[in-house]
């Protein structure tokens, strides 16, 4: 088939490389004001400080390093927490992610001066500055989205679904109403050739811009995405187990042949050594400053209701292995007398006042230090899970034991790029893209994003008592269909979704 080269088609390319452009210069006009407002600080204070105390004249060459050093500060932070994806994230999640930033930037500076003079510097220049900041963030933000939304509305899709209910992909979808609108739902059970004569003529007619593929089956699927490959059609998937699983292939040249190698999960000696290396030290690090903290929680916990301070719990590691995990109480002391497994919802009525509050915080994870320490975790990896748990959801997705094929962590991929109420399904798919990715800087940079996880409420969502989890009824049908064969040549998914 001849690709498509109509004028449409570069009509296309050439919106999206302005929208590119417009996305750029929104975020570097954002940048641009913060650094004029550190010029200003430090040209004022900083700068006359710095010669005063030291009784050196600094030279023109060691003032454009220190506005250098901070403007690569400022853009690496911003790109690393997302403070620069203006029109893609939500509106707050990027004032609250540039102002993380530039907290971060700020407090190195200010570090990196009091190193300087051998002594804490002046703060309330640091003060103004960052406040200044943070004005200008909230208001350039906002009227930046603003301009975003108005030249880019939202893009108008096309979904194309199986036979399953498709409530919870449009409602992820409906969530972002400021950059997609379903316009039009269509089974997949429509003739191909007509279902991509619709397609080309929705495309070309400007009734969409974009197709959503969801729930079809493998064979369904690559015809579908040949076609809008073929057409220049942007389509969006929902990656199956066997797609995250290719995302860490090793691309061979051998022959003439293209080859993708996957191996078994193996870190190298040096990766272990290194990684474990940095697991020591951080959590003694992290032990001695959390001390304080520690120790007023379990008093408080104590005092409360007179329980025990730490809760603990058989959970699953690397191999399965089997330990008992460590953390602050947050719930009553009866919360599981039935003996019965389950999530913590929203308005939990288990959860205690103190509890409530130090799952906020997340300081309820602070004795998982100990576990790191002994071995039992990492600071980065899947988080560990109940064996009756896991044993629940292997009996629907066999894939979900592929998560312990590394050592269980404090943190991780899907704990960043997910919530706390996210479905199992889709954890499973985050968890296996990172040990399929896995790197050195890989963990760094998902510590360095658990920093703001830790301060973003969305994260420390319960589950809403309709979620589908393990326990739910839907499972237990698909169970039954299951064993009774009704399904024999589908591998079933917690997400319900079609598995090749």
């Amino acid at each position: 088939m001849v690709v498509n080269q109509n004028p449409k088609i570069t009509e296309m390319k050439r919106r999206e490389a302005f929208k590119r452009l417009i996305n750029l210069s929104l975020a570097g006009i954002c940048l641009l004001l913060e650094i004029l407002i550190f010029t200003y600080i430090y040209l004022k204070y900083l700068y006359p400080s710095l010669n005063n105390i030291l009784d050196l004249n600094y030279w023109f060459n060691g003032y454009l390093l220190q506005e250098v050093v901070y403007a690569l500060m400022l853009f690496f932070f911003s790109k690393m927490y997302g403070g620069l994806r203006i029109g893609f994230l939500k509106n707050s999640e990027i004032v609250f992610s540039q102002i993380f930033a530039t907290l971060i930037v700020n407090l190195f500076t200010y570090a990196q001066m009091s190193l300087m003079v051998t002594d804490l510097f002046y703060t309330v220049p640091f003060l103004e500055m960052t406040l200044a900041q943070m004005l200008v963030i909230i208001v350039w933000i906002n009227i930046a989205n603003r301009i975003y939304q108005r030249v880019f509305p939202p893009r108008k899709l096309l979904l194309i679904h199986g036979d399953r209910p498709i409530q919870d992909i449009c409602g992820k979808f409906e969530s972002r109403k400021d950059k997609y609108t379903i316009i039009e739902c269509v089974n997949i059970k429509m003739k191909m050739d007509d279902l991509k004569r619709k397609i080309i003529q929705g495309y070309e007619n400007g009734q969409f811009s974009a197709v959503v593929i969801w729930d079809v089956t493998v064979e369904q699927r690559n015809q579908l995405l040949k076609f809008c490959y073929s057409h220049s059609i942007r389509f969006y998937i929902m990656p199956k187990i066997s797609d995250v699983v290719l995302l860490g292939a090793e691309e061979l040249h051998l022959f003439d042949t293209p080859i993708l190698l996957t191996r078994e999960y193996s870190m190298t000696m040096e990766q272990r050594f290194v990684k474990r290396m940095i697991d020591v030290v951080c959590s003694l690090i992290l032990l001695i400053v959390a001390s304080p903290f520690m120790l007023i929680t379990a008093i408080a916990i104590k005092v409360y209701d007179g329980g025990p301070v730490l809760y603990k719990q058989i959970r699953c590691t690397e191999g399965a292995r089997e330990f008992y995990i460590m953390k602050f109480r947050s719930m009553r002391t009866d919360a599981e007398k039935d003996g019965v497994a389950r999530l913590a919802q929203k308005h939990d009525d288990r959860i205690t006042p103190i509890g409530r509050f130090i799952r906020k915080v997340r300081i309820d994870e602070l004795p998982q230090l100990i576990n790191i320490l002994r071995g039992d975790m990492s600071f980065i990896g899947p988080r560990p899970e109940r064996p009756e748990i896991i044993a629940q959801y292997v009996e629907i997705m066999p894939e979900f034991a592929y998560r312990m094929k590394v050592k269980a962590g404090l943190a991780g991929y899907a704990q960043v790029y997910g919530k706390y109420n996210t479905t199992p399904y889709d954890k499973l798919k985050l968890d296996l893209t990172y040990i399929e990715n896995y790197s050195l800087w890989l963990d760094i940079k998902l510590m360095l994003l658990t920093l703001k996880i830790l301060f973003w409420p969305d994260s420390t969502e319960g589950v809403e008592s309709e979620q589908v989890t393990a326990f739910k009824q839907e499972y237990l049908q698909q169970k039954q269909r299951k064993e009774a064969g009704a399904e024999e040549n589908e591998e079933e998914t917690a997400a319900g979704i079609e598995e090749e």
